[in-house]
């Protein structure tokens, strides 16, 4: 499977296919967590590096899950102080507890009855959690449900991967990096991964040099709407008001 996703890769996109040469085999691994756990590490790892905030989820499996990690209704009965304790802000612990409570509504169903829905109702449906963006749920389709059509464009080291391994000066819109990754389908999962390695191989002085001149798609431009010219109602020259006298006629 991985030697037919990198060989389709490579036909469609020859500047990729050189990212995929110096970056090696793919290895895209894929998690088993239900999706409340998935997205409650998610909220932890939120603007924290890994460490930082795998301690963190260390400190609430201890104060909240014995040994296990929290249930929803665990963390629904837990006081804000004790999980505050754990490490989390209060934005992340409104997040967490709003997640349970979702989970338990079945808004955030389980993993099984999730793998059921497509990628774009996955994304609508979890979206609903406060806390949670479109890039997180992009995250668990892919390292947890294993989707392989999927395309971060918001996401920074996508972005930055493509840039470096295209030769770009800036950074490429996520509109039009996502109309470049049309030639990736169905396979746009291990596109990602491979820009991901891109940016590493950029840093270590690797990444081989793009092999043809890059045109980037160009957006279709809005058209603007037409103004209509306003035209001021005719008067009669000289009154202010038209067809009425200025004032009482003369007898004659």
């Amino acid at each position: 499977m991985s030697k037919r996703i990198l060989a389709h890769l490579t036909r469609a996109d020859p500047i990729l296919g050189g990212v995929i040469r110096a970056a090696g085999p793919l290895r895209l691994e894929i998690g088993d967590h239900e999706p409340f756990q998935a997205l409650a590490h998610a909220i932890a790892h939120q603007q924290l590096n890994g460490i930082a905030a795998n301690t963190i989820l260390r400190r609430l499996v201890a104060a909240c899950g014995k040994d296990d990690f929290p249930t929803p209704q665990a963390i629904l009965d837990a006081s804000t102080a004790t999980v505050r304790a754990a490490g989390f802000s209060f934005a992340k612990v409104a997040a967490l507890k709003d997640l349970a409570a979702k989970t338990l509504a079945t808004i955030v169903p389980d993993r099984r009855t999730l793998a059921a829905l497509d990628n774009a109702a996955i994304i609508e449906r979890l979206t609903q959690v406060r806390g949670v963006g479109r890039w997180t749920v992009e995250m668990l389709l892919m390292f947890q449900l294993g989707r392989p059509d999927v395309l971060p464009v918001d996401d920074f080291g996508v972005r930055a991967g493509f840039r470096a391994a295209y030769g770009l000066r800036r950074l490429p819109k996520p509109k039009v990096l996502a109309l470049w990754g049309e030639r990736w389908k169905p396979f746009r999962s291990a596109a990602a991964w491979y820009l991901w390695r891109a940016l590493e191989l950029d840093r270590a002085g690797k990444l081989p040099p793009p092999t043809e001149r890059v045109v980037l798609p160009r957006l279709p431009r809005k058209r603007r709407k037409a103004r209509t010219r306003k035209v001021p109602p005719k008067t009669v020259k000289g009154n202010a008001r038209a067809g009425k006298p200025r004032g009482r006629a003369r007898a004659r």
